[in-house]
């Protein structure tokens, strides 16, 4: 198979969309949809080459599981005025699977899936686009938790991330668009619920601390690595747990295997980790830092 080489930096990003105040569970909502499904590509060899991508990693890698993803296809963002003061965020949302993920954004074609235009939905309609998540969690000691990946994982060993994940269709039961219409409201809702319900699951399970010392999540924005366009939503959290108390947890984590290492760093140090962060963590970087300027400014 043809193979292209991108000149793009891996730790370069787009924002997507940025919410300093961060936003509660009750300020965002999901339009699950087919409209924001993949788009196949016109040009049937590229369309062709997931399939053969995917025979290939699978025969490389037999643990491979093709598991459905929820799929970023825009949102909304109401900044708030008038007789709603509060902003209020959309998220519109599909359905993909992790092979045509691996066929499309980590092809080493995905730049040919690509569409010349400055709308993100747009640029991205012939690529799976799978929604990651990431959490900024702050310490009782207002020391962060950044993890070093293992030299296991399929993307960035080795590199600095939050902890995070996905959100997940199958654990409120979806696994396709094939539902009664009636339920629309109340599969928006549960979708909507899983996003924030996810990211918790993902701190529990990579970090290992109990689900009662973090606080409700606050969406604060979403990040677009500009190598393979991966997009990722990022929370901030806050532990009542010290970083003392933090590092004791996460030696018996669920998932500590993605992992090598954690740290607990201050502000200072995070920035000067951000060159060894894959983009969209360095994108969640700077969503961190514009919300902690906003609460310094609101003070002052």
């Amino acid at each position: 198979m043809e193979k292209e080489v991108s000149g793009i930096d891996p730790s370069s990003f787009t924002l997507l969309v940025s919410c300093p105040s961060g936003i509660s569970p009750t300020q965002v909502s999901v339009a699950f949809s087919d409209t924001y499904d993949r788009i196949s590509h016109p040009d049937i060899n590229l369309e062709n080459s997931i399939s053969e991508i995917w025979e290939q990693r699978s025969q490389n890698n037999k643990s491979l599981f093709n598991g459905k993803k929820f799929r970023y296809g825009g949102c909304t963002l109401h900044n708030g005025g008038g007789s709603d003061p509060e902003p209020r965020l959309c998220l519109q949302l599909g359905l993909t699977d992790y092979r045509t993920f691996v066929g499309t954004n980590l092809s080493p074609l995905w730049e040919r899936f690509l569409v010349p235009s400055k709308d993100d939905p747009v640029l991205c309609q012939h690529t799976s686009s799978p929604l990651g998540n990431g959490a900024v969690v702050e310490t009782l000691d207002n020391k962060i938790i950044v993890l070093q990946r293992s030299n296991n994982v399929g993307e960035f060993p080795g590199h600095f991330v939050f902890p995070g994940g996905h959100p997940e269709p199958q654990e409120i039961g979806i696994a396709s668009h094939h539902y009664d219409k009636e339920l629309t409201d109340s599969i928006n809702g549960e979708v909507s619920r899983e996003m924030f319900d996810s990211i918790i699951r993902e701190v529990v399970e990579e970090i290992g601390v109990p689900p009662s010392s973090l606080s409700i999540p606050a969406f604060i924005g979403i990040s677009r690595r500009d190598l393979n366009v991966r997009p990722a939503a990022f929370f901030f959290i806050k532990c009542s747990l010290d970083s003392k108390e933090v590092q004791q947890f996460y030696s018996s984590a669920q998932d500590g295997y993605e992992s090598t290492q954690l740290y607990a760093v201050s502000m200072v140090d995070l920035q000067n980790m951000t060159s060894r962060m894959p983009g969209c963590h360095r994108g969640g970087f700077a969503l961190y830092k514009s919300m902690a300027e906003s609460k310094k400014n609101n003070i002052t």
